[in-house]
């Protein structure tokens, strides 16, 4: 058995393109990644399940378990990565380049290289010593849908003490994440010429209405929802597209507004989802049938973990960081459902994911080796 080091592993995984996009010619299937991680794990006396993900392009999910039993430790991830813009890289995304103490190309750090230290970690492990199962999850279209996430927490293949999922967090432990949901708000209005505004409905107008009670709908979130342990403590609600209409002389019978929100913890996407029909109700109910609202992309909830968990106080001890919140959303209330404490923790920092010439630092790797050792000495054996 010859395993690749590092630097092997992490050229081989970011070698393979995993791309996830909503449009079918950018989205690429996950399989070769997968099939990469299962060779490894098993060669290092893992059992492996690879299970295709219902209505995807070609995508798969990984489960890897060493040992048997119940409990133990789940580390996870996903196995995709954002498209990028190849003008803008200073070397090809998908060649590893080391270069001033960093090794660049896209999943570096979002996050094909965290299973390159998982991989490396595993080195390590005497399975004989293990007292509960070790797990490795590999997830599928996270930079989408989350499809994967869902899927597995569906199926309930794994019932772990705790989990660990890898995104980017410079090894500070992260027990607090916004939600995350958008929507798209149509309106059908009746076009006509500009000279006879009374002839046509135009859709314009209208959605100057919703605009209007959506950004009530944004004061009062900010008054009646807050936490401070967020950087932006209120939950957000974003313009983020509009369009409508095709011509200056004519009354704009289409228009159409896309919006993003982010929850916070304690505020669920049902509640959320509630006081944004409540805010479009009115103006609904003035123009009938022509104010509509459709959900983009499946939401995904805001996640918290107890700052006493046993898991929150031993990522403490063994990152030297306190734990903290961010604004972006991951996996992690999805894999929360198996019953498990659950951390956000990895190597990199976020201010690198989706970016032109994404990397990680030298310099994380020999602590983030230790980290992950020192979890499944602590949780498995």
């Amino acid at each position: 058995m010859l395993l690749p080091n590092f630097q092997q592993a992490l050229t081989e995984l970011i070698a393979s393109p995993s791309i996830s996009a909503c449009d079918t010619v950018l989205d690429h299937s996950n399989k070769d990644v997968i099939n990469l991680l299962a060779s490894w794990f098993e060669d290092l006396g893992f059992s492996i399940n690879i299970h295709p993900v219902p209505n995807s392009r070609g995508k798969f999910n990984l489960l890897a378990k060493l040992g048997s039993g119940d409990g133990g430790l789940l580390l996870s991830g996903h196995s995709d990565t954002v498209p990028f813009d190849e003008q803008g890289w200073n070397s090809d995304p998908f060649i590893i380049t080391a270069k001033d103490d960093k090794f660049f190309g896209l999943g570096t750090c979002d996050m094909k290289g965290f299973f390159a230290f998982i991989l490396q970690a595993c080195k390590h492990i005497d399975v004989k010593q293990l007292k509960k199962p070790l797990y490795i999850l590999a997830t599928a279209d996270e930079e989408t849908t989350m499809s994967g996430a869902r899927f597995f927490v569906e199926q309930q293949l794994a019932k772990p003490d705790v989990a660990i999922i890898g995104e980017p967090t410079s090894l500070n432990p992260v027990i607090m994440h916004k939600g995350h949901m958008s929507h798209r708000i149509s309106v059908v209005g009746k076009s006509g010429h500009s000279s006879l505004p009374a002839k046509g409905v135009n859709a314009i107008e209208i959605m100057y209405h919703v605009i209007q009670r959506l950004m009530q709908l944004q004061q009062d979130l900010a008054a009646n929802y807050q936490n401070e342990a967020f950087c932006v403590s209120e939950p957000t609600l974003n313009f983020g597209a509009i369009k409508g209409g095709d011509s200056a002389n004519r009354i704009c019978g289409d228009c159409f507004l896309d919006i993003d929100l982010r929850s916070i913890p304690g505020l669920s996407d049902e509640e959320l989802t509630h006081w944004l029909s409540e805010a479009l109700k009115h103006v609904a109910e003035k123009y009938p049938g022509r104010v509509t609202m459709n959900e983009l992309h499946p939401s995904s909830p805001a996640f918290g973990e107890s700052e006493d968990s046993e898991l929150v106080k031993l990522a403490e001890k063994f990152s030297g960081h306190c734990c903290k919140a961010v604004n972006y959303a991951t996996e992690a209330p999805f894999i929360q459902q198996l019953g498990c404490q659950t951390i956000v923790l990895g190597p990199g920092s976020i201010e690198q994911a989706h970016q032109i010439d994404e990397y990680i630092a030298f310099d994380q790797i020999k602590p983030t080796e230790k980290i992950l050792l020192d979890f499944i000495q602590h949780y498995c054996m």
